[in-house]
């Protein structure tokens, strides 16, 4: 751990935003650069309609995965399972924090930053409402900056259809150091397999 971080948290409430028509609420303003790589999963790519796993301390293109022993997957966008379906919420693939361990397990990035400056932290986190069945009904990221938890983001659209419903979400830092480690850990429940995470920037 790095100690705590000053920041500033603040949840934007759009409309709640299903499959690729999301992907507009991540872009970065004009000028401002992504500090953050790979934060669409679209590297590696996976084969259409299927999944990939990556384990607790392996890496995938700019992440590392952290957290309890277990996976993460990379889900590319048309794939399906038990009559739901599984888009994308920013280009074609995304994660999925529960891989097939269903373990508080994520990943993380650490990214150089300036000390004193702020920096807002945009991503989407994707659910699907499946009472009594294997994908939950609400989808939970704990966001770590630093080590520390700073931010919980829990998504429960999505009732009444059968597709991943996206949710954006904003959190703004002020860095205290000249590299800031950012988490994004699972938080659903071990009979939850299915918690998205998605066009992820840091501006």
């Amino acid at each position: 751990m790095r100690g705590a971080v000053s920041l500033c948290l603040v949840v934007v409430l759009f409309p709640t935003l299903a499959g690729p028509a999301a992907a507009s609420t991540t872009t970065a303003s004009v000028g401002l650069r992504n500090l953050i790589v790979n934060g669409s999963f679209e590297n590696p790519s996976v084969a259409a309609s299927t999944y990939r796993l990556w384990s607790t301390g392996q890496s995938l293109p700019g992440w590392r995965v952290v957290g309890a022993k277990g996976n993460v997957a990379i889900v590319e966008g048309t794939f399906g399972q038990n009559g739901f379906r599984f888009p994308a919420g920013a280009g074609k693939q995304w994660l999925d924090l529960t891989g097939v361990s269903n373990t508080p397990t994520g990943v993380e990035q650490t990214v150089k930053t300036s000390i004193g400056h702020t920096y807002t932290l945009r991503f989407l986190v994707g659910n699907v409402v499946d009472p009594g069945g294997i994908f939950g009904v609400k989808s939970t990221v704990d966001v770590l900056v630093n080590g520390a938890r700073v931010f919980v983001a829990a998504n429960s659209a999505g009732s009444g259809t059968k597709i991943l419903t996206w949710k954006p979400y904003t959190v703004t830092i002020t860095a205290r150091f000249g590299e800031t480690p950012i988490s994004f850990l699972n938080g659903d429940p071990s009979n939850d397999t299915s918690n998205g995470l998605d066009g992820v920037s840091l501006t």
